[in-house]
This record gives C-alpha cells, sequence and structure tokens, in this order.
C-alpha cells in the first residue's frame, strides 16, 4: 500500500487599490496589457512577453525586479483566463526565483458608487 503525502496547507489572500476618479473602461486597456505590467506596478523593473499570443490565454510574460543592486526576483507567468466583459483575468507563476509554488491570482476591477473603480487582486 502505498503512503498518501499530507496536503499542503494552502495559503490565500487578497489586496486592492482604490482608483478614485477612474472608470473601469479607462483603466481595463491597461490592466488587460498583460505584459505591460512594469508601467504602472511600483517596483517592476521589465516586464515582456516571452510566448503565446497577446490578449489570449497561454499568453506567457517575464517580469523582474530588484531588491538591491545584487538581488534580482523573477518570475514568469502564464495568462490563463481573461474576461473584458467582467473586466478581470487569472494567471499562473510558471517559474521564479522567489520559492512560488502553485501561485494562482485573479484580479478584477470593481466600479466604486460612481466614484471610480477599484483593482481587487
Amino acid at each position: 500500500m502505498a503512503l498518501e503525502e499530507p496536503e499542503k496547507p494552502k495559503w490565500g489572500g487578497q489586496t486592492s487599490a482604490k482608483l478614485k476618479g477612474s472608470k473601469e473602461q479607462e483603466v481595463w486597456p491597461l490592466l488587460a496589457d498583460f505584459c505591460n505590467m512594469d508601467k504602472w506596478f511600483p517596483g517592476l523593473h521589465t516586464c515582456y512577453q516571452v510566448g503565446g499570443v497577446p490578449g489570449q490565454p497561454g499568453l506567457v510574460r517575464y517580469c523582474e525586479r530588484g531588491t538591491d543592486e545584487t538581488t534580482i526576483l523573477w518570475a514568469k507567468e502564464k495568462l490563463l483566463m481573461i474576461d473584458p466583459i467582467n473586466q478581470c483575468m487569472t494567471y499562473e507563476i510558471v517559474d521564479n526565483n522567489m520559492g512560488f509554488e502553485s501561485y494562482v491570482a485573479t484580479m478584477q476591477l470593481v466600479p466604486i458608487n460612481n466614484h471610480g473603480c477599484k483593482i481587487e487582486w
């Protein structure tokens, strides 16, 4: 009889950023451009396409940031789902040097009572 490995505990978390005065239809093109996250995410030095078709599931991006002059953190992330109607996307980290295993994230734009929107991550 084979021994079953105990299931690893899963961690979950959520964060959000309010964008006062910005409508979802103004923000969605920035969020949906999967390979240009370095243009709006603080601390991310570079983000570019390494595989797949832009705007389609299967697209893979490479992201890199430095914590100091000698430490570079990087990840390759694969777009799993993108939904322009509900303004959300899901991606997973497929390779990295930060120790992430089985990381899957969803980002969605949510309206805030005619005062802008927020990104839920």
